[in-house]
């Protein structure tokens, strides 16, 4: 039988379930946006080189790539008093802290400081990801599961859209410190929607003592690292969004050396990326619950690679002075980016036992964070040796051999 928790029932239809999963993507997006998308731009702009830009930006990913080892306790440590909910919220609270001296320190001056802050946030919003996760899995119905991920992809978007490139802007009117305090907010208003959730849980508490809880995890461990399906969801995890992963975590630097300025950069990633990542979303989550998930994957991946492909191709053949046709062709690529990510983490929950939400759905998108820390690590020492073009095109090829693992995937 289905565990009530108290509270406003958000659950009880779907338009509640999308409103509220939206909102705390929100709230996850926004340090995201500022930390991986304005800080590079902004480093960048200043003249340092794109591998260390791309190496700082590998080592804060890596909470997310290793989430899997400490999500466990999401799904082993749950009472009736201490559930997805109250992980979230004391998750936020952490999240919050961490980041709130980067409004009084300065960066360089305090570099050895920051960085272990930026970690601990880093670990403790993973963690919210898992515990959000492992909610809408235990609560939302399959068969809703590719259009609720465009509307969660929305809501990340959003705070990425709004402290990423919104940052970049803002930043000149309310100052650096302005934007880390509505940071801080945006990262704590939906704690009060939590609490007045009222989700009817598909895994209730079943057993008080912990050792109880642990035996049966481990049971239900066992039994789905035996399915094939698993294995083959890693695999696809971990390099199939290698192409567009590559691409991204180089946009900004990139236009900077093709000769765009800061604040057309950010223009670019407030406005265009936002705006075709919300609509390839909502878009490709709605195809992939209407035509099926695996081939709408396909389509998407597919799409992707045609794009880079075609970028990498223009920029060889101008020798990298073109103009707005990099933007034209980015924001091609972000709508496809949009359609597949909708898409893709529906069918990670598909092929997710529910009595493992926040463990094996927390590996499957610690495996793609993993996809995309070696995609950037790989795409910042080729780009130097060969140039933007290569790398590219490179990148988008590794990710088109996964199509066949893809539609071998089963629930």
């Amino acid at each position: 039988m289905a565990e009530t928790l108290p509270g406003p029932n958000f659950f009880s239809t779907p338009a509640g379930r999308k409103f509220l999963f939206a909102a705390l993507y929100f709230s996850e997006g926004a340090p995201i946006g500022f930390i991986w998308w304005a800080l590079p731009t902004r480093l960048r702009a200043a003249d340092i080189p794109v591998e260390e830009i791309t190496a700082l930006t590998s080592v804060l990913v890596l909470p997310w790539v290793f989430k899997f080892a400490w999500a466990p306790l999401v799904d082993v440590l749950r009472t009736h008093r201490w559930n997805f909910p109250e992980w979230i919220v004391a998750s936020q609270i952490l999240m919050g802290l961490c980041i709130l001296p980067l409004a009084f320190l300065d960066f360089h001056e305090y570099y050895s400081l920051i960085v272990p802050l930026l970690i601990l946030h880093a670990i403790t919003a993973a963690t919210q990801d898992a515990s959000i996760d492992a909610l809408s899995i235990a609560t939302v119905p399959s068969q809703e599961r590719g259009s609720l991920n465009g509307w969660m992809q929305t809501g990340m978007l959003g705070g990425r859209a709004l402290f990423g490139g919104g940052a970049l802007l803002s930043a000149e009117w309310i100052g650096e410190g302005g934007v880390i305090i509505l940071l801080v907010a945006a990262i704590w208003f939906s704690m009060g929607l939590v609490f007045a959730a009222r989700p009817h849980l598909q895994i209730p508490v079943t057993f008080e003592k912990l050792a109880e809880r642990r035996a049966s995890f481990l049971g239900n461990l066992h039994e789905v690292a035996a399915y094939k399906s698993t294995w083959l969801g890693l695999l696809f995890a971990s390099v199939g969004g290698a192409g567009f992963e590559a691409v991204g975590a180089v946009a900004g630097p990139f236009l900077i050396d093709r000769g765009f300025s800061k604040a057309e950069v950010g223009w670019f990633f407030g406005i265009p990326v936002v705006a075709g990542m919300v609509g390839g979303a909502l878009l490709g989550g709605y195809l992939s619950d209407r035509f099926g998930r695996a081939r709408a994957v396909v389509i998407f991946l597919a799409s992707i690679a045609a794009c880079i492909f075609t970028l990498a191709s223009f920029d060889a053949a101008t020798n990298g002075s073109g103009g707005w046709e990099y933007i034209v062709l980015l924001s091609l690529l972000y709508i496809c980016i949009g359609m597949f990510t909708a898409a893709s983490y529906a069918l990670f929950m598909d092929i997710t036992d529910v009595r493992l939400g926040a463990t094996q759905f927390s590996t499957y998108m610690g495996a793609t964070n993993g996809c995309e820390s070696w995609a950037t690590m790989a795409v910042g020492r080729m780009i130097p040796a060969f140039g933007y073009p290569v790398a590219f095109a490179v990148m988008a090829a590794i990710s088109l051999l996964t199509i066949p693992v893809v539609r071998r995937l089963r629930r």
